[in-house]
């Protein structure tokens, strides 16, 4: 992605984009390690904001997250 596409980004497509490559990068482990390092990695390093826009974006746009992240914020807690 050129860096003037990443500035034109919204805070949540940033945040689904995200998520979308982190769960990308954990494929290699199958999908359902990928989904659980994944659902840890979001947990662990994003801030609170963050996590509450991710999962609002479950709530209300979740065909916009891939099925391993989707799943994987779904096991966020408070998902």
């Amino acid at each position: 992605m050129a860096a003037n596409e990443h500035d034109m980004m919204s805070n949540l497509e940033r945040l689904v984009y995200m998520a979308n490559q982190i769960a990308a990068n954990f494929a290699i482990l199958g999908e359902a390690e990928a989904i659980t390092a994944t659902a840890h990695h979001i947990a662990d390093f994003w801030d609170p904001r963050m996590k509450a826009n991710i999962r609002a974006v479950l709530e209300q746009n979740s065909a916009s997250l891939t099925p391993m992240a989707r799943a994987a914020v779904g096991q966020l807690p408070g998902a």
